[in-house]
């Protein structure tokens, strides 16, 4: 490697630095080309990418920077390092969940949002779910109540919708009586309209023996009357 060569890998890896909001250093030993190209393709995943260094270029790319105290006692022996500009939960995942199935690969050491992380703290967030996973979450547990809520708002208008339907179907809306009952009723009310031909015959003929009556003691009075006269009279005559 050149001089040339060697400006521009300290200026790829300062750039790496800058735009990394996790750094993580790992012994890459043992771990072949294949593996490398599989473990690189999952980091994309989360915003990373997977570096093997010179640790003297990497040392002075981080010269005078906050990476140094948390990388430079790292950057020796074969060194990888992780730049991390996504999730570095997700990240520390990645690596892990790799050097368990393929038994290669080391955490040495890194940075995390500015602060060292060390091998026991690396090893607690791979652990951890990742944020679209605690996002996902607290999204479910917000929307819990809310959806508790709709339904049981759901289900009163759904119980006043029915009770409406009953109410309407009884006729207590429109204020007409439903068709069944007004049909029933139509029977009882046009017997109730139909005269009673049993009460009115003896009432007819209660008063045709009251006319009969009263002409029978017309036709009497006057005969009986003229007789009276006439024994009066002849009474006097013979007095």
């Amino acid at each position: 490697m050149n001089r040339d060569e060697k400006e521009a890998a300290v200026k790829e890896i300062s750039s790496e630095l800058e735009s990394a909001g996790a750094i993580f250093a790992v012994d890459y030993r043992g771990i072949s080309v294949p593996q490398a190209a599989e473990l690189r393709s999952k980091l994309r995943d989360s915003d990373a990418s997977f570096s093997v260094v010179k640790n003297r270029l990497a040392k002075r790319a981080t010269d005078g920077t906050d990476a140094a105290a948390a990388l430079d006692e790292h950057l020796v022996g074969p060194t990888a390092l992780t730049f991390v500009r996504g999730d570095a939960v997700v990240a520390a995942k990645t690596i892990s969940d790799f050097i368990k199935a393929n038994d290669v690969l080391a955490y040495k050491g890194g940075l995390m949002d500015g602060a060292t992380l060390a091998p026991e703290q690396f090893n607690a967030i791979a652990k951890l779910p990742g944020v679209e996973i605690l996002r996902g979450q607290l999204v479910g547990l917000a929307a819990s109540p809310l959806s508790g809520v709709v339904r049981t708002l759901n289900q009163l208008l759904a119980g006043l919708a029915q009770q409406l339907g009953q109410v309407a179907e009884q006729g207590l809306v429109s204020g007409e009586p439903p068709a069944a009952e007004s049909e029933a009723d139509e029977p009882a009310a046009a017997a109730a309209d139909e005269p009673e031909p049993e009460a009115e015959e003896p009432a007819a003929e209660a008063e045709a023996e009251t006319t009969s009556e009263s002409e029978d003691e017309a036709d009497q009075t006057p005969e009986e009357g003229g007789d009276d006269a006439d024994t009066d009279a002849g009474d006097e005559k013979e007095d």
